[in-house]
């Protein structure tokens, strides 16, 4: 027999704000959130409970938005201008104005981290078409936002080689896959279909047959007898800062003799499963070994000198690289 629900008996509580504050304290997740900066309030915030977005932000109900982050690695921010330049180009793809320029992002993003104390840990950050209404177009919004979060996280290396597998979820078109918007749907079915099937992660392909990259990492190819570093091209697949860089680095190697060349190219996936070595590239990894793919084995089926000679390379840039790469924060 069906129940009636017009029947039943809801007691919903209506809160005051300072309700609904220590509730929210209650609801909060395992990760520390040690700071937030919102443009909103044009303020910055250490209390999780007041780091709030408003629901009619085009950017939570419409996805439009962009975002990027920057590693807090020993009180220095990594590759801040390569991510904020990144974030100002998505910008621009989606169609964002800026409520600010671009040293006053910098500056609030910088400010942001030193209010929280953090010296290790991850900023992140985004730029939406603002609160307004609940519409599809931006027009009655009334601002451009910008909002920025600092977590305390642990930078965990893991050298252990893992396995991919090809994901079968549609990949996004090159128009919408250069831009880092919030619009992470086809990328987290991607990741759950991946672990649904014991792998690290998905490995999209792109039409013509030609790799294209993981769902929130670039990939990169020993050939060649473990002498040649190659990684696809760009043109279809969000421009990667630590894939960038990694290829600046990797022109060490070079020099000693221990790669001939590096290489951007495109890449198939039957000469991608016949590699040397593979690698998972972004930034929260840095680098990480692939030993399988589908059921075929990379190599020698475990972790390559390559992309441990990479690794170090990049965690020692992390800690101690050039200005370019390396913004103090003032705490």
């Amino acid at each position: 027999m069906c129940s009636d629900s017009s029947s039943q008996s809801w007691n919903v509580p209506v809160l005051s704000s300072y309700e609904v504050g220590e509730r929210l304290k209650l609801a909060r997740g395992g990760q520390q959130f040690l700071a937030m900066y919102s443009s909103v309030v044009d303020g910055i915030t250490t209390d999780p409970a007041a780091m709030v977005l408003p629901l009619d932000d085009h950017m939570v109900h419409r996805g439009h938005g962009v975002f990027d982050t920057a590693l807090i690695i020993n009180g220095y921010l990594y590759e801040l201008d390569q991510h904020l330049d990144r974030i100002l180009r998505s910008a621009s793809m989606a169609k964002i104005p800026l409520p600010f320029d671009r040293e006053t992002i910098k500056r609030i993003l910088i400010q942001t981290v030193s209010v929280s104390g953090c010296k290790d840990g991850s900023l992140r950050y985004w730029l939406s078409a603002g609160p307004g209404d609940f519409l599809l177009s931006p027009s009655q919004c009334l601002k451009p936002t910008l909002y920025a979060i600092v977590i305390k996280t642990n930078f965990a290396i893991n050298p252990i080689g893992v396995k991919v597998v090809t994901s079968s979820i549609p990949i996004k078109p090159p128009e919408f896959a250069t831009v880092k918007s919030v619009n992470y749907l086809p990328n987290v079915l991607s990741q759950m279909e991946a672990e649904a099937k014991g792998a690290y992660a998905g490995i999209w392909v792109c039409k013509d047959g030609f790799i294209a990259e993981g769902p929130n990492m670039n990939v990169a190819f020993v050939v060649n007898g473990g002498k040649e570093l190659v990684m696809p091209r760009f043109d279809n697949v969000l421009s990667g800062c630590t894939a960038k860089r990694t290829l600046t680095l990797a022109e060490q190697l070079v020099s000693k003799g221990i790669l001939k060349t590096v290489k951007v190219m495109d890449v198939t996936v039957e000469d991608g499963k016949k590699a040397d070595e593979m690698m998972l590239i972004g930034s929260g990894i840095p680098i990480r070994p692939v030993i399988q793919w589908d059921e075929e084995f990379i190599g020698e089926g475990k972790e390559g000198p390559i992309a441990k000679a990479l690794l170090d390379l990049l965690l020692e840039d992390m800690r101690s690289g050039p200005p370019s790469v390396r913004v103090l924060v003032p705490y």
